[in-house]
């Protein structure tokens, strides 16, 4: 039999966060709804476990789901990870095969990031059956899910599961047309894969919240002492004009020592630029240099801030109003007749924001090349100072308070992995987004997560250079493999294109610039030294330049991309431009990369990996983009290291089987081991 199922239950909200899952104490599983997809109305039927209206319920009403699912060959959901969840929680058994009908449109939808919810896909397919959401008004009068009348709440469901059912038929259909041949093998890793992470999701990872707390406390007092020596900084540079560095606007001033006349006008007007110079005379035309001010005290209202107008005898009026002349703070400013700000000149319309120009990490990170090239020290400290208070504003925002927010009282956070956000296929995370964590072993936040085992330990494997070796096989590009049968360190060899160019770079801070080309990245925007690198690696990896073009022509020809593994990403409404490149470019070249790597080859050794660990104590708890995150029990170290490393031999036989290709370029996993995820060594 073939099944749909959907599940309804409650939610809790704690630390104003909305908590859909089982593991929040409060949280009860109130329906479950089930019908034959082959014979809808024949076997329709729902369960309602736990609701205000029912009265005599013993709880054995339960019993007749689980023979349902003993006797299901395929489980169709919408949202699969979900209800999955509730029922694996709630203690019902199902290991079969499933069906993802949300996971399924995504796959059909072709990297074109169209909504995904049962309503949506309802309403772009104009199905018969539309997804019927009554409820909204119970949730918002705050009512939970088992105080909502019974009989709109099965009538809700009803129409879920009937809408699934239809949806499920409609996407079948389609998987069935020659142009969607290639997207089987796809579906099949993709509903495995939804398992895998569904696994992840319910053992969850060990939070130390002790530690978490010291961690917290780091990060604000770092951040503190970073805005005393910022504020202190913008007083040197722009007088005694306040500056909120909260503001892109008034940190645009501070950069670049320019206001913008008419904000309306200003996003507008570079439309039509063309050259540099055109851009130059558009800046100065339409932005006025920043001078340094001098504040002194309002003559109107003596510092007060507010004025007292007088009645007709010549008394004050009991109640003053603000001063107009100072705007009522007290304080008038001076202009001086030097330049505030530290006077970097934007480079290209590229850099135009609506309030000026854009100083986000990337153009910070430009700035910060451009004065340590030029030796402005005092440039260069600002710079590195405001970058590390955006870092640590989000470190503390996205992952400390998010990480707190989200741990179970019993100390476990549950890691929410979805798949269907991205166009490629690479996974994404949700409550927190752990998928954001920084790399490498200097980021305090990892050293919160440790194992659930008294003596236990956490192992971390990572694909070893997996975009660089993904691209090479996909481009069959000599210069690559050769570089990768050898064991070239491409980030050093990055790093002395950049220095003998005149910006000294290590290894570290080249590792950025090493693979960005292989995704669409240009040196446009960057110092010249990082250019010339950008220019240099089109130059000697020729087959994947030659490769991109390949991609170029297809998606003209097809309006989409196949990949090796399938996978499709759909360009309809691409066009040539006059230069002969086609527009979107940047992610023709992106996503069969992105794509193969982290959507293709990562779930399927993360499922292997999940295989393999089944009958052992040690776990997924974890996965990071091209990594996997295992908790380890003390006695099955050596066990879980044997794994990785037959795992290692059997990379590139299991992608070869999985997608029916010949993988030439080798694969490698590289493992780190320690007593937290943070304290890693290598193996």
């Amino acid at each position: 039999m073939r099944l749909v199922l959907d599940v309804e239950n409650t939610v809790t909200k704690r630390d104003d966060k909305v908590h859909l899952d089982p593991f929040e104490p409060s949280n009860h599983l109130v329906q479950v709804g089930m019908l034959d997809a082959d014979d809808p109305k024949a076997t329709f039927t729902i369960k309602t476990l736990d609701h205000n209206e029912l009265t005599d319920f013993t709880g054995f009403q339960s019993l007749d789901i689980q023979w349902t699912l003993d006797n299901t060959k395929l489980l169709i959901m919408h949202n699969a990870q979900h209800d999955l969840m509730w029922l694996w929680e709630c203690g019902y058994k199902y290991d079969g095969d499933i069906y993802d009908t949300m996971l399924a449109e995504y796959i059909l939808d072709r990297g074109q990031r169209n909504g995904l919810s049962l309503e949506a896909c309802a309403e772009r397919r104009q199905l018969g059956v539309q997804k019927d959401d009554t409820l909204k008004k119970y949730f918002k009068e705050g009512k939970n899910t088992n105080e909502i009348p019974l009989q709109e709440l099965c009538h809700y469901l009803k129409h879920d599961l009937f809408t699934t059912c239809e949806l499920f038929h409609a996407q079948e259909r389609d998987f069935s047309l020659p142009e969607a041949s290639s997207l089987s093998t796809i579906k099949r890793v993709t509903f495995n894969t939804c398992k895998t992470l569904t696994e992840i999701y319910r053992t969850g990872f060990k939070v130390d919240l002790q530690e978490l707390g010291r961690v917290a406390k780091e990060f604000e007092n770092e951040k503190a002492e970073i805005e005393t020596r910022l504020q202190k900084k913008v007083r040197e540079l722009m007088g005694d004009t306040p500056i909120n560095l909260r503001s892109p606007e008034q940190k645009s001033q501070v950069l670049f020592s320019r206001r913008v006349h008419d904000k309306k006008e200003w996003s507008d007007l570079f439309e039509f630029t063309s050259t540099q110079e055109e851009f130059k005379d558009a800046v100065k035309a339409n932005s006025s240099p920043i001078y340094r001010t001098t504040a002194y005290t309002c003559p109107t209202c003596e510092g007060q801030g507010k004025v007292y107008r007088l009645k007709k005898d010549g008394t004050k009026f009991a109640r003053p109003n603000k001063c107009k002349d100072c705007n009522a703070k007290g304080y008038k400013l001076k202009e001086g007749k030097q330049v505030a700000g530290l006077r970097f000149t934007a480079p290209s319309k590229k850099w135009v924001s609506a309030n000026g120009f854009n100083t986000g990490k990337d153009e910070l990170d430009v700035l910060s090349a451009t004065a340590k090239n030029n030796r402005m020290d005092e440039a260069l400290s600002f710079i590195s100072d405001l970058k590390r208070h955006n870092a640590v504003s989000s470190y503390l925002s996205s992952f400390v308070n998010g990480i707190r927010a989200y741990t179970k009282p019993n100390g476990f956070l549950h890691v929410g992995l979805t798949q269907h956000i991205t166009a490629t296929g690479r996974f994404s995370g949700r409550n927190p987004n752990m998928q954001n964590m920084p790399r490498g072993g200097t980021f305090p936040v990892k050293k919160v997560f440790i194992s659930r085992f008294d003596n236990g330990l956490i192992m971390e494997a990572d694909f070893a250079q997996l975009e660089f070796r993904t691209a090479a096989f996909l481009a069959q590009d000599e210069t690559a493999m050769g570089e990768i049968s050898t064991g070239f360190d491409v980030h050093a060899y990055t790093a002395k294109v950049i220095t003998d160019a005149g910006q000294p770079t290590s290894r570290q801070a080249a590792k950025e610039h090493t693979f960005a080309p292989l995704f669409g990245a240009t040196g446009y925007g960057r110092s010249k030294a990082e250019a010339t690198y950008y220019e240099h690696f089109n130059n000697k990896y020729k087959g994947i330049a030659r490769w991109h073009k390949k991609l170029a022509e297809e998606a003209l020809q097809f309006l989409k991309i196949t990949n090796v593994s399938g996978r499709q990403y759909a360009f309809p409404d691409v066009t040539r431009r006059s230069s002969g490149t086609p527009t979107h470019f940047t992610m023709i070249k992106n996503y069969p990369v992105q794509g193969f790597a982290t959507g293709d080859v990562v779930p399927v050794i993360l499922n292997e990996m999940h295989e393999r660990l089944r009958h052992m104590q040690s776990c997924l708890v974890n996965t990071v983009h091209d990594s996997m995150v295992v908790d380890v029990h003390p006695d099955e170290k050596d066990l879980v290291l044997s794994l990785v490393w037959t795992l290692n031999q059997d990379l590139n036989k299991i992608i070869e089987e999985t997608y029916g290709i010949e993988m030439n370029v080798p694969m490698l996993l590289e493992a780190k081991i320690g007593k937290n995820w943070l304290d890693t060594v290598d193996i």
